[in-house]
């Protein structure tokens, strides 16, 4: 019997040091093409050509040439919003040339023929995103009328929406009106609601904004912080009738980019109301979509479809993610006390995630910054292997947020945090929140070795 034991115990050893060996966090530094002179030339060349009537870039074709859509699209505002970036980035980066292009002056007459939606668009839930360059100028100058008038415009159109038996804004239109169909993606435009009812004082918008909240934490996110792509609703009884994927691999699967949506929007709603309950949700969506990263650390469209090697990157839903997870961390470093090694961990996270993508899929010579985005994968033809207007958005973003953070200089895009770890691709060495993540790994591991030996031993 004591030769059975040590036989097991061997194997149980050698299993787990096996497992440990395939465990490896590489340290990581933003990429540079986040700050090459290539992202503001690409960007003022695509800004240069305003058409009359104003159609704004989408997707790329095969070559990486921009497609252009009507303005009454969901993504139309995804552009001007990289404008207003990019002028934040030039008073960011004063030195780095950036100021042959009036950025701000771009902006505004981009986002001006989409002031005509305020009165009548077709893009329903997604007014939120139309509204992203209105909030953005804003932050500019607070007391822009026109900028005013857009975002609660925007927000009245959003709460109309509501429904309080579901307890939810309505997405998706359906021709059965009882059918009241709500994405995930959806979350991304309470926010919305909140700097509106911060204008007018119209807590009713905030409220909206909370149950549309609740309601998609309560029956989108499974318990394993994974998610429903989309959740159908009866319009009278508020009862689920089916939780299921349109863009996604499968029903039960999770798709990568509403996954994305969900970390962020639910990180924003914590930075709203100082809810738990959001910044817990965050997390786990946030834990799920890096626990199931490929080994080779790109994301996937679909977490759940099979890795055949044909299985498309969307590194559109890379992008918002790594953007999420900053705000993630920032929203760890504020409690008190701080959560400073949670607020490590998302940073190192985000920043791995951003340079695997960019090492990839980083395309000076299409018109796009990045290449390989997915836009519908079960469209027919799959729209996939494209640029998308929103991923090189949350780019250019993650770069700014990358500056105020203090976790990269202009002119490299090299780390300037004092706790990051410097390293060449394929380095093993780890920064301190990842060996952290490790160590905590492996205290488990360990434990439940101990307690199998333990019973092996009083067996």
């Amino acid at each position: 019997m004591a030769a059975i034991h040590r036989l097991l115990l061997f194997v149980l050893l050698h299993c787990t040091i096996s497992h440990f060996n395939e465990f490896t966090v590489h340290a990581a530094t933003p990429p540079s093409e986040l700050f090459s002179g290539l992202v503001a030339q690409k960007v003022s060349k695509t800004a240069s050509n305003l058409s009359t009537p104003a159609v704004y870039p989408q997707y790329t074709d095969a070559s990486g040439q921009w497609l252009y859509f009507p303005a009454d699209t969901w993504t139309s505002s995804f552009f001007p919003a990289t404008l207003y970036a990019l002028n934040t980035r030039a008073s960011l980066c004063p030195d780095d040339g950036l100021n042959s292009t009036d950025w701000l002056g771009e902006a505004r007459r981009w986002s001006a023929p989409e002031t005509s939606l305020e009165s009548k668009n077709t893009v329903g839930h997604d007014v939120g995103f139309l509204s992203f360059p209105f909030q953005e100028e804003l932050s500019l100058d607070s007391t822009n009328q026109t900028a005013i008038n857009a975002v609660n415009a925007f927000a009245n159109d959003l709460a109309a929406r509501f429904n309080p038996t579901v307890g939810c804004t309505r997405s998706w239109d359906t021709a059965d009106p009882t059918d009241f169909t709500v994405i995930i993606d959806n979350m991304m435009n309470l926010n919305l609601l909140f700097i509106s009812a911060n204008l007018t004082g119209n807590d009713t918008l905030r409220q909206i904004a909370i149950s549309h909240a609740n309601k998609t934490m309560q029956n989108h996110v499974r318990s394993d912080g994974s998610s429903f792509h989309v959740v159908e609703y009866n319009e009278t009884t508020g009862a689920v009738i089916r939780q299921r994927t349109a863009q996604g691999y499968a029903d039960n699967s999770t798709w990568s980019r509403g996954q994305s949506w969900g970390i962020y929007a639910f990180a924003q709603m914590y930075q709203n109301t100082g809810d738990q309950r959001y910044l817990d949700t965050s997390r786990r969506m946030a834990t799920y979509f890096t626990d199931n990263l490929p080994s080779s650390g790109i994301v996937p469209w679909d977490f759940n479809a099979p890795d055949d090697g044909s299985r498309p990157a969307d590194t559109s839903a890379a992008m918002i993610t790594t953007s999420g997870m900053l705000l993630l961390a920032d929203l760890e470093q504020a409690l008190s006390p701080a959560n400073t090694s949670g607020a490590e961990l998302w940073k190192d996270t985000a920043i791995q995630i951003l340079a695997n993508t960019t090492g990839s899929f980083w395309k000076p010579d299409w018109q796009s910054l990045l290449s390989n985005g997915t836009v519908d994968n079960p469209g027919n033809p799959p729209n996939n292997d494209t640029g998308i207007v929103y991923g090189d958005y949350y780019f250019v973003k993650v770069g700014n947020d990358l500056l105020t953070m203090g976790l990269a200089n202009c002119s490299s895009g090299s780390s300037a945090s004092a706790n990051a770890t410097t390293s060449s691709p394929g380095s093993s060495k780890t920064s301190s929140s990842a060996s952290a993540f490790m160590d905590l790994g492996v205290f488990m591991k360990f434990r439940t070795l101990f307690f199998i030996v333990t019973a092996l031993y009083l067996f």
